[in-house]
């Protein structure tokens, strides 16, 4: 006799893809943030302190 086969939930597959977005946009935001602290930045302009007019 042929048994239905059971569904996968739509959510838990969405939040999964979520996570792994997640994932890798906060390795990017630490890689960014490494690259401004050595001064090694080059898609990035930081303006320190001493560089605003007030």
């Amino acid at each position: 006799m042929a048994v239905p086969k059971k569904r996968t939930s739509k959510s838990k597959s969405k939040k999964a893809l979520w996570k792994k977005k997640a994932h890798f946009e906060s390795i990017k935001a630490v890689s960014l943030a490494k690259s401004i602290l050595t001064n090694k930045s080059t898609s990035f302009i930081y303006l320190g302190k001493k560089d605003f007019i007030l």
